[in-house]
């Protein structure tokens, strides 16, 4: 109490507690007037006698607009009593976030220049006064999105009019781009420039902000969406009405109006009829033997790709080969011919070399593909006829600084001839 009572009388010492006790005192005196002229958006000035409406205009209470409009509510007053009664509709959003931002330089300006002065009492002052700046912003933009979540949520439900519906989220999207187009101004780069290497300035000024920021984007993207689900909802409705009156107004005009059987109709309306005409599937009678010469007729009448026929490798027998096929016949064809090498060998009676074999048929591998492929198919035997197979390496030494062999030749006979010995 001892220290409550000096406190008070320093506040009461200050002149803007008499006036603004005295201007508060002067709505309270005059509010039921104020508060009808609140709703009605204008104010009776034969209800108030003409001492207190001077003083009421005095006070900037109420002003004239225009010498031809009526007597009115000051902007800040209307805002007050919107506030004080959450009156969605008469809150004002105010989202200029380039006067908060620029509030926001001076500040740091004036707290950057207080500790070069040492002055540590001035110092705290202007970060409570930043600290304060910073959160009226991000409130702003609170209360904007919570005004348009009361709205989505209370308003748009007990609008008589579907027009009006469509009007009230027109204006809910304006001032969905008007916030969105303050979140833009904001310049984190900047601010992060500003706020220096002072860890509690970049902590209030973008860690902070930007969590609140994106946490406003958040709720926001929301907004947005419920916003073009009602939109689409509302226009799909008042497409469905707009037809229905037409309808309404075109059989009070034809009273004898019959409607017609367009199912049976050959011909029907074009604003009816907006489907394409169906074609039954059909296929192919493969079984019918009378119609394969027709079948094979058009098939051959069939355009062909030229350019998939420029591309392919090769051609056999007037069927295009794709290089896949090619490399899986060449395979074959090079199997073969080393396994006729090994059938060679069984009907011969001295081991046979594998490049003197391909010398004499005439083939046309290249050498170390055979070789490899006749080791690898001798490699591949089952061990049972493996051993009846003999086969000897002819190589030499690559370089004598590895142990590197390239293979030259190779001889394959059967085990019974002779000295000759398997060395693979």
């Amino acid at each position: 109490m001892s220290q409550s009572t000096p406190a008070k009388s320093t506040v009461q010492s200050n002149p803007l507690f008499a006036l603004g006790k005295e201007r508060l005192e002067l709505i309270g005196k005059h509010a039921e007037p104020l508060m009808q002229g609140y709703l009605q958006g204008h104010i009776e000035e034969s209800v108030f006698s003409p001492q207190a409406l001077q003083k009421l205009i005095d006070s900037r209470v109420l002003f004239y607009p225009d010498e031809q409009e009526s007597l009115t509510l000051k902007p800040i007053v209307n805002e007050l009593i919107a506030s004080l009664t959450q009156d969605e509709r008469k809150r004002q959003i105010n989202s200029d976030v380039g006067e908060h931002l620029d509030q926001i330089h001076t500040r740091v300006q004036s707290l950057q220049a207080a500790r070069q002065k040492g002055d540590y009492a001035a110092s705290e002052h202007h970060i409570q006064l930043l600290t304060e700046r910073v959160h009226d912003m991000t409130g702003q933009f609170g209360d904007a999105i919570e005004s348009l979540w009361h709205r989505l949520n209370t308003e748009f439900g007990f609008v008589s009019s579907l027009d009006d519906k469509i009007l009230e989220i027109e204006l809910a999207q304006r001032q969905l781009r008007r916030i969105l187009d303050g979140f833009k101004i904001i310049n984190f780069d900047d601010l992060i420039q500003l706020a220096g290497s002072d860890g509690t300035l970049r902590k209030l000024l973008v860690s902070q902000l930007q969590a609140r920021i994106s946490e406003h984007s958040g709720s926001l993207l929301e907004v947005q969406k419920r916003l073009v689900l009602l939109m689409a909802r509302f226009r799909h409705q008042q497409d469905r009405a707009l037809l229905i009156n037409r309808m309404s107004a075109f059989l009070r005009q034809h009273p004898n109006f019959q409607i017609g059987d367009y199912a049976n109709r050959s011909q029907v309306p074009k604003v009816i009829n907006q489907a394409h005409g169906l074609h039954s599937k059909a296929f192919i009678a493969l079984d019918r033997s009378q119609d394969s010469y027709a079948l094979a007729e058009l098939a051959r009448a069939i355009p062909r790709d030229e350019e998939a026929d420029s591309h392919s490798e090769t051609q056999t027998d007037g069927f295009a080969v794709t290089l896949q096929n090619l490399v899986a016949t060449e395979q074959k064809q090079l199997a073969k011919d080393v396994e006729d090498f090994f059938i060679q060998v069984i009907d011969g009676t001295e081991a046979i070399s594998g490049v003197d074999y391909l010398a004499e048929q005439e083939l046309t591998w290249d050498p170390e593909i055979w070789l490899f492929q006749i080791v690898a198919e001798y490699e591949g035997l089952p061990q049972q006829n493996k051993q009846s197979f003999m086969l000897e390496k002819d190589s030499a030494q690559h370089s004598r600084f590895n142990q590197l062999h390239i293979i030259k030749d190779v001889k394959v006979g059967m085990r019974f001839f002779g000295d000759f010995q398997a060395v693979g």
